[in-house]
């Protein structure tokens, strides 16, 4: 049997990074649409992106994850200030997410939701969950390191820098920073995130949290030790007492859910790979695109 490999692209990660390569320095007027003024600067490079993993990776299950809207997230409703500091949407991304969701729909690419939840934790209980029932292999596609948590021997990332791509896996992480990934988040605690508003520890970065969690394991065993701390970081004992209910908010922020009770009985059946040509083809056709699917030219 041949192996198994499950791709899970983070949707709103891929698309709004395409828009903002492609619609940077331009106007909104100087953006790719089709005759009918449908935009399509974005569309162009996800469903690229999205063929080439595909075909590099040999997939034969995938699924693009979605979020609600941030507003209705789990998180946001018990944290007002996550996230809150996100500009909006520009028009002619919200414009080309609705133009794409239907597309993939047409063409037999799955699209999962699942409120109140976002799209790393659909990602994160897909990827357990396939982890668990199958001893095939997990992509996940994002530039998020919040997903670096998610990694084992089964599961990498696939992560974009500068014109090259890079399939982390689990080793790669362990050798970067000594850590087990499960212990991302205990870092990510401690630093917080200015993107996501999750405030982590004030006075404490990238320099002293991840040597913390090296030595003390988890952000509880650390304030555990608070008293004894070792005197190397004497320096941050005084921020980290002051900081402790934020760190405790932090970690709870950024723990991915792995047992999202919607996907408990999950068919991964339903995410085999089917993409239908003919439907490819005219929904491509109709978005006036060009790309290339299996060595050959759509479009």
């Amino acid at each position: 049997m041949e192996q198994q490999t499950l791709l899970l692209i983070d949707g709103f990660n891929l698309l709004s990074r395409g828009y903002f390569a492609t619609a940077y320095n331009r106007t909104e007027e100087q953006l790719t649409k089709t005759s009918d003024g449908l935009y399509t600067n974005a569309l162009r490079v996800f469903f690229q992106k999205m063929f080439n993993l595909v075909e590099v990776h040999q997939v034969s299950h995938l699924a693009i994850a979605w979020d609600v809207k941030r507003e209705e997230t789990s998180r946001r409703v018990k944290y007002d200030f996550y996230k809150a500091s996100r500009n909006e949407l520009p028009t002619p991304l919200i414009q080309q997410y609705e133009t794409l969701t239907k597309s993939l729909a047409d063409i037999g690419v799955a699209q999962l939701v699942a409120p109140p939840y976002e799209a790393d934790d659909v990602i994160g209980t897909l990827a357990s969950r396939w982890t668990n029932d199958t001893d095939g292999h997990c992509l996940i596609y994002s530039n998020d390191k919040d997903l670096l948590q998610l990694l084992n021997s089964q599961t990498s990332q696939v992560i974009a820098q500068k014109k090259m791509e890079t399939v982390y896996t689990i080793d790669h992480f362990q050798e970067e920073y000594g850590i087990h990934s499960s212990q991302w988040v205990d870092v990510k605690a401690l630093l917080g995130d200015a993107s996501d508003n999750i405030p982590g520890c004030p006075g404490v970065g990238a320099k002293s949290a991840l040597p913390l969690i090296q030595q003390y394991k988890s952000v509880e065993n650390l304030y555990e030790q608070l008293d004894g701390l070792d005197p190397k970081f004497n320096r941050y004992k005084k921020k980290l007492m002051g900081g402790e209910e934020m760190v405790t908010i932090s970690k709870e922020l950024a723990t991915i859910e792995t047992n999202i009770p919607l996907f408990s009985s999950f068919d991964f059946n339903e995410l085999k790979l089917a993409i239908d040509d003919t439907s490819l083809t005219e929904a491509i056709k109709q978005l006036e695109l060009r790309v290339n699917y299996k060595g050959n030219r759509v479009g």
